[in-house]
């Protein structure tokens, strides 16, 4: 019998394949949608929202930590998928990020795959706290023989345990 945290678990894994599937079908210069979404920061809610008129059809959810904006999870409505919404999303809340000044730790897949597809991003990825999401080849800042664990370190498996209790 599967508990609801390995419900949602699977849930999510299946969401992150579709969103990585339909990155797939774009290419590297076509990040916009063929809609004019409206991206809009719910910083209340710690989310970007992207919406097609009155209806929210895609998010990233977001907390701040330690200075850096930690990318928790990207959903797209089904409806939207493989219709470039996710890297649309992706790249104006990177390209707004940019303009903050801030770097990023990244816990979804998606986005880290959407980097690792658009190079431009990677100076956005916090060298310290790159996160358990970042691309396999971004190696952290002490080297690739320095061992961290899963996001980057004892310091951010922390920070990352102190959003998961917030979750629940």
């Amino acid at each position: 019998m599967t508990t609801n945290i390995e419900a949602e678990a699977a849930f999510r894994e299946q969401n992150n394949a579709a969103l990585i599937a339909a990155l797939d079908e774009t290419g590297l210069r076509e990040a916009e949608s063929a809609w004019e979404l409206d991206i809009a920061n719910d910083a209340e809610r710690g989310r970007w929202t992207a919406s097609l008129g009155p209806e929210a059809i895609a998010e990233i959810q977001y907390r701040f930590v330690g200075g850096r904006v930690v990318l928790l999870t990207t959903w797209v409505d089904p409806a939207y998928r493989h219709k470039r919404v996710a890297a649309e999303l992706i790249a104006r809340v990177l390209n707004e990020i940019r303009e903050s000044g801030k770097k990023i730790t990244i816990i979804c897949p998606v986005v880290g795959e959407f980097i690792a597809r658009h190079p431009q991003y990677l100076d956005l990825i916090d060298k310290v706290h790159p996160g358990s999401g970042a691309h396999p080849g971004h190696e952290p800042a002490d080297g690739p023989d320095h061992q961290h664990g899963p996001a980057g370190g004892p310091d951010d498996e922390r920070q990352i345990a102190a959003l998961e209790h917030d979750w629940m």
